[in-house]
């Protein structure tokens, strides 16, 4: 490296002092009857500390010459070039390149003027920073590294980007980010430790809630609309209707009992939803997959009529009866006076789950959903005797526990139903019925403490209403 240019004009063999030229303001000195250049007056007066600006003249392997427009050139050693670990000067900079850089040392132990590219950056990146964390504007930088945990993010300053603030869901690769100029906010800054923590899922999730906004103004209760599964956890499944997620409750999944929404769906399956419910104020939305299928009740409305046998499948065995489906998405309860001719004290001594039977539809309530039926009113059907063997737990899921068989509500039973049940009607009709060991069959009190039982069994809610995103755990729901 050449030694550093002296510009001082010399002073004159006289001894005198150099007169500046009148006029010139001070650019042009007079010596020994001489006009030559004020060097000095055109140097920009600075210190250490200060940033200045030059022009890339010069770049070798391991240092940048720049032109400050001081009497020698500045020199930015490599590792002052960039935050960046290992640095390539060229890729750094190029010739004739405007460049800030802030001043080491005026002049060195051999006489260099010493800069560094990455300080200046640096200074003007934490005002910058500065700025944006109190205004909540967000920055711009490039990932220029992966670490354990997230992203290093090049803003003139080392930011940290946690890789659970990457974006709105979980990241899997976080490789596929480096090289890429994203946007952040700046969630936390600390001068002297030189630390900035970065998420880009805020700024996507300020993006995104006026995406919300539009489409929470665009849908109506009602509505059927597509989305893909974007989440399945166990109370249901999130939809994602375009920028916004919606939730289906395991309730509203099918017109059949569900146990875990896995049965249903897989992430990524596109669907028809129904519109059921828009809380615009918490932006959440109820959505019904069911309601988008062919309702079952109705084909038993229009199909089926009070006496009518079919045959069943055994599907739950309870203390009060069992539940048979008689088609899909639609079971009905056999009450326990209705399983058999004789006294039954336990209804897993007469049937068991999986049984294919025979019943006679009772009743129909339409309004209600709800079917009674009997098996005892089959006529050539005997069912056979066995051991109430205890109740197998499935989970969370399998048959109730037996109750004590006292504890069976007694029914106000319509003389309707029962008319008939041993052939003569009216008070033979009571009569039948006393005899089994109960006043009657499944009316809509049975029902309530069927469906009540079968509620606490499947672990969920029933029919009863969704739980928002906001009750939902927020690692499941998200």
């Amino acid at each position: 490296m050449p030694e550093a240019q002296t510009l001082t004009p010399p002073r004159p063999v006289d001894g005198s002092e150099p007169r500046p030229v009148e006029g010139s303001d001070g650019l042009l000195l007079e010596i020994d009857g001489q006009i030559v250049p004020n060097y000095d007056a055109t140097l920009v007066p600075f210190d250490e500390g200060d940033v200045v600006s030059g022009q890339v003249v010069r770049i070798d392997k391991d240092e940048v010459l720049v032109d400050i427009g001081y009497k020698s050139e500045g020199v930015i050693p490599q590792n002052e070039l960039s935050i960046r670990k290992s640095v390539d000067a060229s890729a750094e900079v190029e010739l004739g390149e405007e460049v800030d850089a802030l001043v080491l040392t005026k002049e060195d132990q051999n006489g260099r003027l010493i800069l560094s590219r990455k300080r200046a950056r640096f200074e003007k990146a934490w005002r910058r920073i500065e700025r944006a964390a109190e205004s909540g504007e967000p920055v711009e930088g490039t990932v220029i590294e992966v670490v354990k945990g997230g992203l290093i993010i090049d803003l003139g300053v080392r930011g940290f980007l946690p890789a659970s603030l990457v974006d709105i869901r979980r990241v899997q690769n976080l490789e596929e980010y480096t090289g890429r100029a994203i946007e952040c906010k700046v969630i936390e800054l600390n001068r002297s430790r030189n630390n900035v923590v970065l998420s880009r899922r805020a700024v996507l999730e300020e993006e995104r809630k006026e995406v919300r906004q539009q489409i929470l103004d665009r849908l109506q209760p009602g509505q059927i609309v597509e989305g893909a599964i974007s989440n399945i956890v166990e109370f249901g499944a999130f939809v994602d209707l375009d920028g916004i997620d919606g939730l289906i409750h395991i309730s509203e999944l099918s017109w059949s009992h569900v146990n875990h929404p896995s049965e249903v769906l897989s992430i990524g399956q596109v669907v028809p939803v129904k519109v059921l419910d828009i809380d615009r104020d918490r932006q959440r939305i109820s959505l019904g997959l069911k309601q988008t299928q062919e309702d079952p009740w109705q084909r038993v409305v229009d199909t089926y009529s009070l006496g009518d046998e079919l045959s069943g499948r055994v599907t739950k065995v309870v203390s009060f009866g069992a539940f048979v489906e008689i088609m899909d998405g639609v079971e009905g309860l056999v009450h326990i006076s209705e399983l058999a001719q004789h006294h039954v004290e336990n209804p897993r001594e007469v049937v068991a789950q999986g049984d294919e039977i025979r019943v006679q539809i009772l009743e129909i309530d339409s309004e209600r959903r709800r079917l009674s039926l009997s098996v005892k009113r089959v006529e050539g059907q005997t069912l056979p005797l066995r051991s109430a063997a205890p109740p197998q737990q499935e989970g969370g899921g399998g048959e109730v526990a037996d109750e004590d068989l006292d504890n069976v509500p007694e029914l106000d039973l319509s003389d309707e139903v029962f008319a008939g049940a041993d052939g003569s009607g009216g008070e033979g009709g009571e009569d039948a019925a006393s005899a089994n060991g109960a006043e009657g069959t499944a009316s809509a009190e049975v029902e309530d403490v069927a469906e009540d039982a079968r509620a606490s069994e499947a672990g969920d809610a029933g029919d009863g209403e969704a739980p928002s995103e906001a009750e939902a755990p927020a690692d499941e729901a998200r």
